[in-house]
């Protein structure tokens, strides 16, 4: 338990750093796209403003999954992880609505203004900042293991290539096309609602105790190579946070004796979370009957 708290509190710089450059990078693309008359980087700016809102939920939700169990959580707070990234989803879908139904609006209305080339520069600086901040999550969500980091990371990453996106809407929108540069407002609009929708998807799966059959699937087989284990006919797996808990319930000789059945268990146990880095096992052992 304190070994997995410690590895959260890691975790919790990369969603520090992810807070410090989109607060940066939304105040940047807002003001110059105001200036420069882009609605492409505004929207790219509004976008960074909903991951700065999205950053701090999770950075809450790293912070929360580390109190540890009481009488009202027994199982313990990593579920928190979870809530924060459905929180996340829930913001990106609002702005992202927002974002779809101004860009819109402006094509239909023909209200089009040519935007400055400064936002063309504005788009690639931050397209590169936000790839090393991408790099930098991605590597501390996979050597954690946090749920939300990955989905930070993920959402880092698109960033990037709407930043990107941007700087080569406003370059060729210079070629007396400013149409393009709404047009690519709708699209980042679309990138996030995409973005919302699948880390809404997985949040919410975990959320409601949903787990990979394939994984049990593999467990099962590995628990039937343990020497002594007869029958598996419970097997119950869910997500708390990135943690997996296990229910299992063995079948075994009913003439062994309750130290070797216990002995087989421990030996299963192990063997579980050290090839699939299992959180916590719950056995129950019933006599098999051929």
């Amino acid at each position: 338990m304190s070994e997995r708290s410690a590895e959260l509190k890691q975790a919790e710089k990369g969603a520090l750093v992810s807070i410090l450059a989109y607060v940066i990078l939304a105040i940047f693309k807002l003001g110059v796209g105001s200036y420069a008359s882009s609605k492409a980087l505004s929207a790219d700016g509004l976008n960074n403003f909903t991951d700065t809102i999205a950053s701090v939920a999770i950075f809450v939700g790293l912070r929360l999954s580390r109190k540890p169990a009481d009488n009202e959580h027994r199982y313990g707070h990593w579920k928190a992880e979870n809530v924060a990234s459905l929180l996340t989803s829930l913001i990106m879908f609002a702005v992202g609505f927002q974002v779809l139904i101004s860009a819109v609006e402006s094509l239909i209305t023909h209200n089009v203004e040519q935007p400055e080339p400064i936002a063309a520069i504005v788009g690639i600086i931050s397209a590169i900042i936000m790839y090393l901040v991408y790099l930098y999550n991605k590597k501390l969500g996979e050597k954690y293991n946090s749920s939300s980091l990955k989905a930070v990371s993920k959402d880092n990453f698109s960033d990037m290539l709407t930043s990107l996106g941007t700087s080569i809407a406003v370059f060729t929108a210079s070629f007396h096309l400013p149409w393009l540069d709404t047009l690519t407002a709708v699209i980042i609009a679309v990138i996030i609602l995409k973005t919302a929708f699948e880390i809404f998807k997985e949040s919410t799966f975990y959320l409601s105790d949903g787990f990979d059959r394939d994984k049990l699937v593999i467990y099962k087989l590995e628990i039937l190579k343990v020497k002594g284990i007869k029958e598996v006919s419970v097997l119950r797996a869910r997500n708390l946070g990135a943690n997996v808990f296990l229910d299992v319930t063995v079948r075994m000789d009913p003439q062994l004796t309750v130290k070797e059945s216990h002995e087989i268990v421990d030996e299963m146990e192990a063997d579980l979370k050290r090839k699939f880095d299992i959180f916590d096992i719950d056995v129950h052992v019933e006599p098999y009957e051929s």
